[in-house]
């Protein structure tokens, strides 16, 4: 298992490599920040409403979203949803995260 902080336009998007899932996950908080143009906080509760909203729609995507304990912004280490590379461009491609970043995002293995 790999922590790495990964840099987009100067925002940080924590990330971890899992060994045995051969794969890196992004913590979709911080994706959402870097797409959407806001903080923490906004990144947080934007997430929370679309997750709501793609889980009563049945999107295969949000349920197949793990969480992972990663060092959050106050220091202490929390979990919070991930998503592999195919996941995230999933949500970039479907248009679920509504912005004009999203054709800017390739996530790279």
């Amino acid at each position: 298992m790999k922590k790495e902080i990964k840099l987009f336009e100067d925002k940080k998007i924590r990330v971890e490599w899992i060994e045995d899932k051969d794969k890196w996950y992004f913590s979709v908080v911080d994706v959402v920040a870097v797409l959407t143009d806001n903080d923490f906080q906004g990144a947080r509760n934007y997430w929370k409403v679309l997750k709501h909203r793609l889980k009563n729609e049945g999107n295969e995507t949000v349920t197949d979203c793990n969480q992972l304990k990663m060092l959050a912004p106050d220091g202490k280490l929390r979990f919070t949803d991930v998503a592999d590379t195919e996941q995230i461009l999933r949500f970039k491609n479907a248009g679920e995260i509504m912005i004009d970043k999203r054709d800017r995002l390739e996530v790279g293995e």
